[in-house]
């Protein structure tokens, strides 16, 4: 994790910025889903969704803003 944070931060392109928040987004999702079946809190669920929705959502802008720009 905290090499995927550190190529978020310093990374040389917005792919390896990209893909490293990816990666991130995907184990603060499974986090939450493991976190809403022990400790039996559907709203955690919910959460993740939404996470996984906005994380996809980031994804479709940053390649769309790469498009506009190449």
């Amino acid at each position: 994790r905290a090499i995927g944070l550190i190529r978020a931060l310093l990374g040389p392109t917005l792919h390896d910025r990209m893909l490293s928040l990816q990666l991130l987004g995907t184990g603060g999702v499974a986090l939450l889903l493991l976190m809403a079946n022990l400790l039996e809190m559907p709203a955690l669920t919910d959460v993740a969704l939404v996470l996984a929705l906005l994380a996809a959502v980031a994804a479709a802008a940053a390649t769309r803003r790469e498009a506009s720009d190449g």
